[in-house]
C-alpha cells in the first residue's frame, strides 16, 4: 500500500495498542546478552524491530519466532557470525548495535538505507579515537569498525540522541572493569534512558544514576534471561488519543498508566490543551473535545510532535512547540516533513528553527500529501484527514511498516474510510 486514500471520516471504538518499539529494542538485545534462555512476549515484527532481531543473530544470539513471542537464547560470550549488520532504516539498532558489537574485537560492517545513511555518529567516533578503535565510512554508511572497547571513562553530549547512551549502558557492565559515562549537556529524552535503565535492572544488571549527569556501571557483570511482556506504546497510542478528541469515543487498551515511557506526557498535554481524557486501570479513553493552544516543550517527548503538530493546527488559538530542533535529523527533516505536508491540507503552521508555530483553525481541506518516507508523518497525516472537509491521499503511505505494519488495518477498524 505505498498511496492511501482517506475520505474523511470520524474514528470511534476499542483500540489495542501495539508494544512499545523502544522496550523491544532494549528487551532483546538485553535477553540476547543474557546467559540462558528468555521469552519476550507480545512483540510486533515492524521493519525496526526486525533489524534488531538479525543483529543480535549476527552476534550469535539465537531467536525463535513463535507468534507473537520471542524465545531468546542468549550468548555470552558474544561471536560475530555475520560480518555485516544491516540496521534498514534503525537508528535504535545502529546505535545500540554498535558498542555492543565492540566486545567481540572482531571486524564488522554497519550498513543501512535512507536516512540513516547520514544520521549522526559523531559521539562514537570520539570514542573510537580515544580508544585506538580502526573505523572506516564514506560520510555515514557503511562503517567498518575494528577493536575493543574499553571500560573507563566516557564523555557523551546528552542533546544529541539518548540512544548512544544507552548503547554503553547495554555494553560497559560485561568489561573487566568499571565505567562511568559523563554527560556533558542537559540530557534530552530522559524517558528514553530510563526505559534502559529498567530493563537492564530486569536483566539483573546493575548502573548507579547520578541526576542524569553521571551514570556509574560496575564492570564484571552478568545478564540473566527473564521473561517479558513488552508493554503498550504511549507513542502509537499518540495517535488514537488525538483521534477521539477530533471525533467520537476511542479507547486505548494495554497500556501501563505508571509506565516510565516519556511519551506518556501526551496525557498531560491533551488535558491542558482542554482535551477529555480518562484513565481507567490499563486503558486511555478520549473522547470530543474543544481544544486550544499552548506551549509544548518537545525536549523530552520528540516522537510525538508530529501528532502534536496536527492537535496544534485543528485547535483554538496559538500552539508553539518548543526545543525540538534534534526533529530534523530522524527519519525525515520532522519539522520541515509536517509543516510543509499539514500546510498542503490548509494549515497554517511557520517552521521555526528549533520548532514550530502553529495557529490553529476549526478544519482543514484536504489534498495530496507526502510522508517523506517517515512513519509518523503518515500517521500524524492520516489524523489529520478526520477533520479534513475533501479526501487526503498519502503517498508513500507504506513507511508504516517502520513501526507499526497493521497501521491502516486498525484504523479502518475504528472506522476510517481508505482505499
Amino acid at each position: 500500500m505505498n498511496c492511501v486514500r482517506i475520505i474523511p471520516s470520524k474514528l470511534k471504538g476499542s483500540i489495542k495498542i501495539p508494544p512499545s518499539k523502544s522496550l523491544c529494542h532494549r528487551a532483546i538485545i538485553a535477553a540476547g546478552l543474557a546467559q540462558g534462555i528468555s521469552n519476550i512476549e507480545n512483540v510486533i515484527f515492524s521493519d525496526d524491530i526486525t533489524a534488531t532481531c538479525n543483529g543480535m543473530k549476527a552476534l550469535g544470539v539465537k531467536i525463535e519466532n513463535k507468534c507473537n513471542n520471542l524465545i531468546i537464547n542468549g550468548a555470552n560470550p558474544l561471536r560475530l557470525i555475520n560480518r555485516e549488520i544491516d540496521c534498514i532504516e534503525s537508528g535504535s539498532t545502529l546505535r545500540f548495535l554498535i558498542p555492543i558489537a565492540l566486545l567481540t574485537g572482531d571486524e564488522v560492517t554497519f550498513n543501512g538505507r535512507g536516512r540513516l545513511k547520514n544520521r549522526p555518529l559523531n559521539p562514537f567516533y570520539k570514542i573510537f579515537k580515544k580508544q585506538n578503535i580502526s573505523y572506516s565510512n564514506e560520510n555515514g554508511l557503511p562503517l567498518t569498525l575494528q577493536g575493543k572497547l574499553n571500560f573507563g571513562e566516557y564523555e557523551i553530549e546528552g542533546n544529541i540522541s539518548s540512544q548512544f547512551i544507552t548503547g554503553l549502558l547495554f555494553s560497559l557492565p560485561l568489561l573487566e572493569g568499571d565505567s562511568k559515562i559523563f554527560i556533558t549537556t542537559e540530557l534530552e529524552s530522559k524517558g528514553y534512558v530510563d526505559l534502559t535503565l529498567d530493563i537492564l535492572k530486569k536483566f539483573s544488571i546493575n548502573v548507579e544514576n547520578h541526576s542524569y549527569k553521571e551514570f556509574y556501571i560496575p564492570g564484571n557483570q552478568v545478564y540473566k534471561a527473564n521473561n517479558y511482556k513488552v508493554e503498550g506504546d504511549f507513542s502509537q497510542a499518540a495517535f488514537y488519543l488525538v483521534a477521539g478528541v477530533f471525533g467520537e469515543e476511542i479507547e486505548c487498551i494495554d497500556l501501563d498508566i505508571n509506565s516510565l515511557q516519556g511519551d506518556k506526557v501526551i496525557i498531560d498535554i491533551i488535558k491542558e490543551m482542554g482535551g477529555n481524557i480518562s484513565l481507567e486501570e490499563d486503558k486511555i479513553i478520549a473522547k470530543a473535545s474543544h481544544t486550544k493552544g499552548t506551549v509544548i516543550d518537545a525536549s523530552q517527548c520528540p516522537d510525538i510532535v508530529p501528532i502534536l503538530a496536527v492537535l496544534g493546527a485543528l485547535s483554538e488559538g496559538t500552539t508553539k512547540i518548543i526545543n525540538a530542533g534534534r526533529l530534523r535529523i530522524k527519519e525525515s527533516d520532522r519539522l520541515k516533513a509536517i509543516s510543509t505536508e499539514l500546510n498542503k491540507l490548509g494549515a497554517d503552521i511557520k517552521e521555526e528553527r528549533e520548532g514550530l508555530l502553529i495557529h490553529g483553525k476549526k478544519r482543514l481541506k484536504g489534498g495530496t500529501v507526502d510522508s517523506w518516507n517517515d512513519h509518523r508523518i503518515a500517521m500524524a497525516l492520516s489524523i489529520a484527514s478526520i477533520k479534513c472537509d475533501e479526501p487526503v491521499i498519502i503517498t508513500n503511505s507504506d513507511s508504516v511498516k517502520k513501526s507499526y505494519p497493521e497501521f491502516f488495518k486498525d484504523f479502518s477498524m475504528l472506522g476510517g474510510k481508505i482505499s
